[in-house]
């Protein structure tokens, strides 16, 4: 019962983080209509750029997000306003092409300067740290990295659900025609949008590279991740996303339980049948 209880709790928390990897994501179909193939690449430029900035800096890796944050803004901003907005809005095929011509550039130079060789960043006084509940054990590492997904969930749900940039962000997604005409610039605004995505993206990076190490071709295995979180909870849908990552979680760290290093593929398998049960995601309206 007592490991039972562990490996729930393990898989809700690795669950929470991949959602977490989905939130980008599901905000970029949500509100541009675009599937950013290049999204798991992104997390793994977020997990080197830490890994620079803590070695140069001489700092932990949350007080890397200082700097990590504000320059993964820029860059999705610079990103969405030079390239991207040549491709929203136009047939579906178009940011597909474009997002998976830039992962494989991504990868590419990211070995090219950083070398093949896996990384991983440096916990700190959090390795290795963690407590029982009822005989429980949690690692306060992965709690942490769950409470803090969990938080940056609740904050993008509320950024789109009750501010400005939120209702113009759904006008744009509803009718971006209708947008234009009382005068939201969807351009600029899409541009913020990525921006703002990018900077979760950046917070994502840290709490992974902190669990596990990265390379640069592991940026797939985190689209895989993020983007079955993302239909398992329907399209858009922020606490649908989240649901979807807990699903896969506590699947993947039971799985493993019944064959070790079958984990992932007991992940994808209830992805599989969940979706086989409901194609629109466990949150998402059916078609008419």
């Amino acid at each position: 019962m007592q490991i039972a209880a562990e490996t729930l709790l393990n898989g809700l928390m690795l669950g929470a983080l991949y959602a977490l990897f989905g939130l980008g994501l599901s905000l970029s179909v949500g509100v541009m209509r675009m599937i950013n193939i290049a999204h798991g690449d992104l997390i793994v430029v977020g997990a080197y750029l830490t890994s620079v900035v803590m070695s140069g800096a001489g700092v932990g890796a949350f007080t890397a997000l200082l700097v990590v944050i504000p320059v993964m803004f820029a860059l999705g901003w610079i990103l969405q306003i030079i390239l991207l907005n040549r491709v929203v809005g136009k047939d579906a095929l178009a940011p597909l092409l474009l997002t998976f011509g830039l992962s494989i550039v991504l990868q590419n130079v990211l070995q090219e300067i950083f070398t093949a060789d896996t990384r991983s960043l440096q916990a700190g006084d959090l390795a290795g740290l963690g407590f029982n509940v009822f005989g429980v054990s949690i690692g306060v590492l992965p709690l942490v990295s769950a409470l803090a997904s969990i938080a940056l969930l609740g904050a993008t749900h509320w950024l789109v659900g009750h501010t400005h940039f939120g209702r113009q962000a759904r006008a744009v997604s509803d009718d971006p025609g209708t947008a234009r005409l009382v005068g939201v610039n969807d351009r600029r605004l899409f541009g913020i949008v990525t921006g703002v995505i990018f900077s979760m993206i950046g917070v994502a990076a840290v709490l992974y590279a902190l669990r596990t190490p990265f390379s640069p071709t592991a940026g797939p295995e985190r689209l895989l991740y993020s983007f079955e979180a993302v239909v398992l909870g329907g399209l858009g849908n922020v606490w649908g996303t989240l649901f979807g990552g807990l699903v896969i979680g506590v699947a993947q760290l039971f799985g493993a339980k019944i064959a070790s290093g079958l984990g992932p593929f007991f992940g994808h398998l209830a992805f599989l049948v969940a979706l086989l049960a409901r194609p629109q995601g466990l949150f998402g309206k059916a078609p008419s």
